[in-house]
């Protein structure tokens, strides 16, 4: 049990590696022996590794550089997304394809340069969200393009199987990240109550649990997904929303 953490000699590649889940994923593997990190974020990811690459995931061209110039890897967190909220009605096709293009088109090519440079026996992890599979009023890009997410994870562990690849998604509920702070309906709840009372009281309302996760429950659960406990595990969604769903 003690080396199935162990993930010396390996390269891993993270998306949405500067903040969030991506950030808590790199500091998890990066102490757990992780030989080298590919990180790949909009801005620098405040890690010391020589492969970091600055740009959209949704830029083909970016991945022609990372292809080219990153070498091998065993595993891949393909994490990076943007948040959105509005009815379906209220969401403008330029918001439609933002998020899209970001959470959608960013992991399909994310994950294909993964698989392209992953030798037989890898692994990788996309972040889904409860929200792609509980219907959820407000969310009409995020939701559809998380289930979208997760419908790619299952048709790309299905064609590397063969390869001894496997690739699973994990779908978090609410996780404590700077994505709310980005979402302008909640900028309201954080002036009146403040960020954390404000997060704390969505959380009892929302969730049977009573809390949000925390970023490093999240990365530590990805964790156990990419290393070999996880070894007869692919095509599947580990749901850890705290009930939400339910």
């Amino acid at each position: 049990m003690a080396n199935d953490f162990d993930f010396s000699n390996k390269a891993i590649l993270i998306t949405g590696a500067a903040s969030g889940i991506g950030a808590a994923c790199a500091a998890w593997l990066q102490a757990r022996g992780a030989e080298r990190l590919v990180l790949v974020d909009r801005q620098e990811t405040g890690f010391c590794s020589p492969m970091t690459f600055v740009g959209d995931v949704a830029d083909p061209a970016l991945w022609e550089h990372i292809e080219a110039s990153a070498g091998p890897i065993d595993h891949a967190v393909i994490n990076a997304g943007v948040g959105s909220g509005g009815s379906l009605v209220e969401t403008s096709f330029e918001e439609w394809r933002r998020v899209m293009a970001v959470n959608l088109d960013g992991a399909f090519l994310s994950l294909r340069a993964a698989l392209r440079l992953m030798p037989d026996g890898g692994s990788a992890v996309l972040t889904a969200s409860a929200i792609g599979l509980k219907a959820t009023p407000g969310t009409a890009a995020y939701g559809t393009s998380k289930a979208a997410v997760i419908q790619l994870m299952r048709v790309a562990a299905r064609e590397a199987a063969e390869r001894g690849i496997r690739i699973n998604a994990i779908a978090p509920g609410g996780v404590d990240t700077p994505i709310w702070d980005k979402q302008p309906m909640f900028t309201q709840a954080f002036e009146a109550m403040g960020r954390d009372a404000a997060l704390d009281s969505m959380a009892k309302q929302t969730v049977p649990l009573g809390r949000f996760e925390t970023a490093d429950e999240i990365a530590a659960q990805i964790g156990f997904l990419l290393s070999p406990l996880a070894g007869t595990i692919t095509g599947t969604v580990l749901v850890s929303d705290g009930g939400y769903i339910l």
